[in-house]
This record gives structure tokens, sequence and C-alpha cells, in this order.
């Protein structure tokens, strides 16, 4: 593996930085995330370029640290390979697949949750002083207040970090790479690129249904994980499929 950095890397690293460093210093800690986190789109802090700012955005150090050694280890090796124009497309290509698939998680809860709420009689102002305050601003039964929590979980449900475009950089690595052998820190037995990266995969649909965690911190968006590496592979599979005809994405 190539052991300098590449210029689209480089920047990624350098942008991530900055935001972080924002993060720290401006505002209380506050001002940065309330801005560039990407929220639940039903949440009145979403607003819409949250869906780009949140690739770039991190939660502490070890967060930061571990995505962009991440992005320096696998992304100067694609980089290398793809050109600067085809990384870039696929990273934030699998950035914005990775927020398709955690919001649509986070709908997939939501929904039937509100509805049933609504259907008890609970009006949408009641609800939403509910999710904004988290206290019960009307006397809830016991199936009723579960609901309300799970509603609340996703609508105060927010995404920060690279995650996800780190997942299709992966994918792509490991497609064209299938033989690289690749190993966890705290499980350091060298495995293959073509085996690796789908058990990484699988591994994280697990935690998102059964809440359980593996390798990651509990709080960690699991769909994005698997949205980022879907994209990237279904990029690197259109690419690769394509390569020889006139469909073919031009360095």
């Amino acid at each position: 593996m190539i052991r300098g950095i590449t210029d689209t890397v480089k920047h990624l690293l350098i942008i991530n930085v900055i935001m972080f460093i924002g993060t720290l210093t401006l505002g209380n800690g506050e001002l940065f995330y309330h801005w560039f986190s990407m929220y639940f789109p039903e949440n009145e802090l979403f607003k819409p370029w949250q869906i780009f700012t949140h690739m770039f955005m991190h939660g502490g150090p070890v967060h930061i640290f571990f995505n962009m050694f991440a992005l320096w280890m696998f992304g100067t090796a694609v980089e290398t390979q793809l050109g600067s124009k085809k990384f870039l497309f696929l990273y934030i290509s699998a950035g914005l697949g990775a927020v398709l698939f955690q919001v649509g998680y986070y709908y997939f809860n939501y929904l039937p949750a509100y509805s049933e709420l609504i259907a008890s009689g609970i009006t949408d102002s009641q609800l939403i002083e509910m999710f904004t305050t988290n206290k019960q601003v009307v006397n809830l039964s016991a199936a009723q207040l579960s609901l309300a929590q799970d509603a609340f979980s996703s609508y105060n449900a927010s995404m920060v970090g690279a995650s996800g475009c780190i997942m299709g950089v992966l994918a792509a690595f490991g497609m064209m790479n299938p033989e690289a052998k690749l190993m966890l820190i705290f499980f350091p037995i060298p495995i293959k690129a073509k085996y690796f990266i789908p058990g990484i995969i699988i591994l994280d649909i697990i935690s998102a249904i059964t809440g359980r965690s593996f390798f990651s911190p509990s709080n960690t968006a699991y769909m994005a994980h698997v949205g980022g590496a879907i994209t990237g592979f279904l990029i690197m599979w259109y690419w690769k499929k394509t390569q020889f005809n006139k469909n073919r994405w031009d360095r």
C-alpha cells in the first residue's frame, strides 16, 4: 500500500480538521454542531446543507482520528488507482448514500410510532412539544409512552462523521484489491478484503437491528455505514461494467 498521501485525500483531511477545530472552539462547542450536523428532517434544527456538511463533522478526538486514519490508509490507495475526479465523486456519493440509508432507517422507526400516537388522539403540536422539550404535556398510557420514546429517538437523532464516505472508499478498495489482507487493531488476524469488508457490513446491519455494538460506540449510525458501503460498491460495479463504452466516467 502506498505510504504517501494524494492531493484529494490531503484536502479532505485538512477540511475535516478545520471543521473539528471550529466545533471545539466556536460557540461553546454547540454552534458548529447545530449548523453543520445532519439532523432528522422533521426536526426544526434540520437545514438542507447539513446533507453535505455532516460528512466533515466529528464528535470527538477518537472519532476523527480513526476516520482520518482510514481515509489516509485506504483513500490514498483508491485515489491512486481511480484518479482524483473519480475518487472525489465516490467519496461524496458514499456520504450521500449514508444519509439516505440512515435517515430512511430513522423514518422507518418514526412514522409508525407517530401515526399511532396521532390516531390515539394526541395532536401534532403536542407531539412536537414533547419531542423538543422531552416532557409529557398529556397523560400517556404505557403503550403510548413506548411509542413516544421511539419517535423521540428518531426526531432528535443527528449524524456527524465521514464514516459513510470511508465505508464507500473501503468497499472500492476491496473491489480493486480483493486479495489484500486487512485486520482490525483489536482483532489482529489478517483477513482478505473480499471477506473482511462484507463481514464489517453484516456486523453493522446486525448492530442496527439489535442495538448490539460489536466494535463501535452504541450511538454509531450503523445504517450510514451500510449505505456508504453499498453506494461505493454500486459505483465501482457500474464503472467496471461500463469502462469500455460511452457511459464510462472520464477522468
